[in-house]
């Protein structure tokens, strides 16, 4: 991972911030989280057919991809609530990324009635990642050094996280507006305007003005979101590459959009955190 800016006053803020209190209870949301995802992306990779029915064909290659980047999540929760110390901000800051991640992925199953059997793991992965979401929000320390940055990265990290509403408000906005005149109700992908509009780009947002102005949450949170964005976005590009286990092909204008915006969310991450 490359560097940006000042990346001496980010590993001093990194080593020095005791980011979450009560780590035990967060270590314990993470590895349950973790350990349900697992459970339930796993099954998907190992029989896709579990989708049949309750999604569309022509969506069953990103379900697919969803659960293997799921299966990746939970192995890395786990792995991160056994590694995480009160110490390593950064481990933190992950697990709240894939947190986010899972948050996002199982609450697009809740919203869209996937009611297969495993529809009550997945409302419980959705409400557990949430809450634990909750719990680190309301156990960040207070007490904890701060620092700022220099003007490059946070201005990079900053006007990184405003690039993805600028994209994606206007995007599903336009596509929402034929629906408002219509009335039409469509069957698959709504809950994606719900997620996006109502919490991933309302976040974005926030945490670039605070970056923007330097402020310890800012710092700590933006990376996180750039974790999920990563990972998430990450899922589409995978889920060009496996269409032909599906028997569909794969659209090399729909992946590359997907490669490029997961590598900027990767390089955008590094603009806050040292190698």
């Amino acid at each position: 991972m490359g560097r940006c800016g000042n990346t001496r006053e980010t590993l001093i803020f990194l080593r020095e911030v005791a980011m979450l209190t009560h780590l035990f209870l967060n270590r314990v949301l993470w590895a349950v989280a973790g350990l349900l995802a697992l459970a339930a992306a796993a099954t998907g990779v190992w029989r896709p057919g579990i989708y049949n029915r309750v999604v569309a064909p022509d969506l069953v290659p990103g379900a697919y991809s969803q659960d293997l980047l799921s299966v990746a999540a939970g192995l890395g929760l786990l792995y991160l609530s056994y590694a995480a110390r009160p110490q390593r901000a950064k481990f933190q800051i992950v697990a709240l990324g894939l947190l986010g991640y899972l948050f996002y992925a199982y609450g697009i199953y809740v919203i869209e009635r996937t009611y297969n059997g495993l529809y009550l793991l997945y409302m419980a992965v959705f409400a557990l990642s949430f809450w634990a979401l909750v719990t680190a929000g309301a156990t960040v320390a207070r007490d904890a050094p701060s620092v700022s940055l220099s003007r490059a990265p946070r201005i990079a990290s900053a006007a990184g996280a405003i690039l993805q509403p600028l994209i994606f408000y206007p995007l599903w906005i336009g596509m929402l507006l034929p629906l408002m005149r219509s009335g039409e109700q469509i069957d698959s992908l709504y809950s994606i305007f719900i997620l996006d509009l109502c919490f991933i780009m309302p976040g974005f947002l926030i945490l670039a003005f605070l970056t923007y102005r330097n402020h310890r949450t800012g710092l700590l949170l933006l990376p996180a979101l750039y974790v999920l964005g990563f990972t998430l976005i990450f899922s589409l590009a995978v889920g060009e590459l496996v269409k032909p286990l599906f028997g569909a092909e794969p659209s090399l204008a729909a992946f590359l959009p997907a490669l490029g915006l997961s590598g900027s969310s990767w390089c955008l991450e590094a603009c806050i955190w040292p190698n």
